[in-house]
């Protein structure tokens, strides 16, 4: 059953199309990666399913619905907060502009920022919040009306290795409860918790598909060799015809895994392990955005 259909979604800017024609589907309870470089139109996309943009043409409809904003949430690229509101009372206040009934809202605000993990700052002043602690806020305020689907432009771009970690974990635990879309530049984050992969080029959808078997089509298997000795790692990637990266080999997966252990034995060299490799989600990014 389909959640959410985009179809044919166009929007124009002085006669050119930022986006052009875009089509794809979620189902429930998925998390979909908006992939694209900069300029590929992939805020425009979301600005225009959540309302903030009117379309040139196509629609976006929720399960036949075309006014979806009440079962939407939704986390922009750089998050505004009222600096002088405490974290409850930001919370509550957007409650009640989604239409979270009075009753019950103080006590519903208080477990939505404990379950993001804020529960011991309900009444720090949102000045005072980090980079993090704004994208878990951001996230909270976003969900407090129980959602279908919840949008986030960029949710982890602007924060660092653990803070982006601890974002990644909490939206794989609310993908429970609710369908995501996310739009990221951090692609190692996104194959942790993706199940469709939409790649925008130039305002087009380009590439679509599961994580699985976009990783199938373009997988370009390959052995991959670590070498203890650099300059055993450059000997063999030379006889072998091999691709050097230190002390790592990269050899074409077309011959059996057989003949590259005899190779390696043959040549008596010490190394630290054989695996073979497929392409990650960088190495496709780069292919369909820049062929």
């Amino acid at each position: 059953m389909t959640l959410l259909q985009v179809e044919q979604l166009t929007k124009s800017f002085v006669g050119k199309n930022v986006v052009d024609k875009v089509s794809f589907a979620l189902e429930p309870l998925t998390a979909t990666a908006l992939i694209g470089p900069n300029g590929a139109g992939k805020t425009t996309t979301m600005s225009m399913i959540v309302g903030l943009l009117q379309q040139t043409s196509g629609t976006v409809t929720m399960q036949g619905v075309l006014d979806i904003r009440h079962s939407i949430g939704f986390l922009p690229q750089y998050p505004q907060f009222y600096p002088w509101l405490s974290a409850l009372e930001y919370v509550e206040m957007v409650g009640k502009l989604s239409g979270v009934p009075a009753r019950g809202l103080r006590e519903k605000s208080v477990k939505m920022l404990e379950y993001v993990g804020l529960g011991d700052v309900l009444h720090k002043k949102t000045a005072t919040f980090s980079g993090g602690m704004k994208q878990r806020l951001g996230i909270a305020q976003a969900i407090i009306h129980d959602p279908k689907l919840l949008l986030l432009d960029e949710p982890v771009s602007a924060l660092d290795p653990i803070g982006r970690q601890e974002v990644m974990n909490l939206l794989k635990e609310i993908q429970q409860q609710t369908t995501i879309l996310y739009s990221t530049h951090i692609l190692h984050d996104a194959e942790k918790m993706t199940d469709q992969v939409l790649f925008m080029k130039n305002g087009q959808l380009v590439e679509q598909g599961s994580l699985v078997s976009i990783q199938q089509k373009y997988a370009d298997p390959k052995y991959l060799i670590q070498f203890v000795q650099e300059q055993d790692a450059a000997n063999f990637a030379m006889r072998y015809e091999g691709q050097l990266d230190g002390l790592y080999v990269y050899l074409p997966a077309q011959q059996p895994m057989q003949q590259v252990l005899s190779s390696l034995v043959a040549e008596q060299k010490e190394i630290v392990k054989v695996e073979r490799v497929t392409a990650s989600l960088d190495e496709i990014f780069m292919k369909v955005a820049y062929q």
